[in-house]
């Protein structure tokens, strides 16, 4: 417990503006990502064949792959194609495709739950096929998936440790983490200082998701 409080008192204004980063990388990610995800899921319903199975392989690639793997592939082998990207950009880049396609996977799950009555109700009200994706389709879909989307968020905000891996202008939890244990002897207390600052970030974001699926979800 002194450990603790020694971290606390010797680091205090780093860790909060550690958490801050962390909470910077993980918004920005989150809101990118989930755009991006619902342009891919519209795209995916499309009738072109190439299109859908563009996407499809979008969506599984960046679903599969080692998110650590994506980020060294975007600092360091990018710049060997002329495309040089800043450290921040680059995690908020990795962390926006692969929010993007676990967005598009749950956003497709959520489309099946939508019944085809609907659907063709809507259709026999003059809608457009696009109409009643936007209008119809898409607002149930979301609504139906609060709780993966929760548990993304929640999982994207752990994910931002992949910043350090990089040398970003800031730290982020882990990051600061790293940087304590190296410079002193209280590497664990700096730890479960950080610990403690995921684990209340991530209650906060399943209490929110639970309190916006009791709002909005569908009784069946």
């Amino acid at each position: 417990m002194g450990s603790v409080l020694r971290v606390l008192a010797d680091y205090g204004p780093a860790f909060g503006q550690a958490l801050l980063l962390t909470w910077k990388l993980t918004a920005l990610s989150f809101v990118a990502g989930f755009a991006l995800g619902i342009v891919v899921t519209v795209a995916r319903l499309l009738p072109l064949r190439p299109l859908r199975f563009v996407l499809t392989t979008y969506v599984e690639v960046f679903r599969n792959i080692p998110s650590v793997a994506l980020l060294i592939f975007i600092v360091f082998a990018l710049p060997d194609l002329n495309v040089l990207i800043d450290y921040e950009p680059s995690v908020i880049l990795t962390l926006t495709l692969v929010c993007s396609a676990f967005t598009a996977d749950y956003l497709r799950t959520g489309i099946n739950t939508v019944g085809i009555g609907q659907v063709e109700a809507a259709r026999s009200l003059g809608l457009s096929p696009m109409g009643v994706v936007v209008s119809v389709v898409l607002p149930q879909a979301l609504r139906s998936v609060v709780q993966p989307m929760t548990s993304l968020l929640i999982a994207l905000m752990l994910s931002t440790s992949l910043a350090s891996q990089v040398p970003l202008p800031g730290r982020e939890l882990t990051a600061l983490v790293a940087k304590i244990a190296n410079d002193s002897a209280i590497g664990m207390a700096a730890f479960a200082v950080a610990a403690s600052a995921y684990l209340v970030s991530g209650l906060l974001i399943a209490w929110a998701g639970a309190a916006v699926e009791k709002k909005v979800r569908i009784l069946r």
